[in-house]
């Protein structure tokens, strides 16, 4: 099969029509309800050859076992949870990524930060339950100073120490890989117990995998100062929710803010959702005009990248 040869290619979410155009070098179908139906899913995928999706969407062995001729997934996402990556691995298929979101999520993990710190979503219910609280009533905290432990220590937790340098925090990390670059001004720590015990903020930035599902527990929300706050940006599942929702209840942290749960949408009688102090947004860490186009874009180049038999910088390992 030469590499100019058309392929069969499924888009499972909704694209650009610039992007399409790219994509129509290729025979595409264009499955925008598989999110919804993994059976429609399985069927489309039955002779395809190159298959986008995003992270709403599950590709679990069965559907990879339906596909005899697939050769790249590609995710318009930097998380890969939500593809058996091993089922795709043992067919010889590239899952690709896209990394692009770097600057968005940091942005949104500080901003987190600062509500957090300010009280700015307590100002802001005052304000429009017509209760003007004044300012000594609503007394936050300064980041500067402040030490902030970042789990995960990659491109994402990386942007983020160097925006809470610029707030004057103690940034300090944890992460099981030796091969991370040196930033200036930011220290390592050899446990996560270690720096949970010493942080005034706790943010997450790692993957979702076995290793790390709810690696923040009831003895790692304890171990935490009653006036630390934490903020996950990464993956419902590194949380054990409902020990947030009783450290949050029981007082032992003073605040949490969350872009992602896990389960999305939540259960409405889900207990985070009325815990004391959690501010809550519906995982818009990507969410800027500029990230998702270039997510898209990312996901489509790496697509045609696998079918003309290159490989993605962006194939996991």
């Amino acid at each position: 099969m030469s590499d100019t040869q058309r392929r069969k290619v499924v888009v499972a979410i909704p694209l650009a029509q610039p992007l399409l155009d790219q994509l129509s070098v290729h025979d595409v179908t264009y499955l925008p309800t598989a999110r919804w139906d993994k059976a429609a899913l399985a069927a489309a995928v039955a002779e395809t050859e190159g298959l986008l999706v995003s992270s709403h969407i599950k590709v679990n062995r069965e559907v990879i076992a339906a596909a005899s001729n697939l050769q790249v997934i590609s995710t318009m996402s930097v998380g890969s949870d939500h593809i058996d990556v091993d089922a795709a691995r043992e067919r010889g298929i590239s899952v690709t990524i896209t990394p692009v979101l770097t600057d968005a999520v940091a942005d949104l993990t500080m901003a987190l930060i600062t509500m957090l710190a300010r009280r700015i979503p307590e100002g802001m219910r005052s304000v429009s339950e017509n209760r003007w609280v004044e300012g000594t009533a609503m007394l936050g905290s300064d980041l500067a100073g402040k030490v902030l432990l970042l789990v995960g220590f990659g491109r994402i937790g990386q942007a983020v120490a160097k925006r809470a340098l610029a707030s004057g925090m103690d940034v300090r990390y944890v992460d099981p890989r030796d091969d991370l670059p040196a930033v200036g001004g930011v220290s390592r720590v050899a446990r996560l117990a270690e720096g949970l015990a010493d942080a005034d903020f706790v943010s997450l930035h790692i993957d979702l995998n076995p290793g790390t599902r709810k690696l923040m527990g009831r003895p790692e929300f304890a171990s935490m100062k009653r006036t630390a706050f934490f903020v996950n940006t990464s993956r419902g599942g590194v949380v054990d929710q409902p020990a947030l929702a009783a450290a949050l209840t029981n007082g032992q942290i003073d605040g949490a803010a969350l872009d992602v749960l896990a389960n999305e949408p939540p259960d409405p009688n889900d207990a985070v959702l009325t815990a004391p102090n959690v501010i809550i947004v519906p995982h818009i860490g990507s969410a800027t005009r500029e990230t998702r186009e270039a997510m898209a874009q990312c996901a489509v180049d790496n697509l045609l990248q696998v079918l003309r038999g290159e490989k993605s910088p962006f194939a996991l390992g």
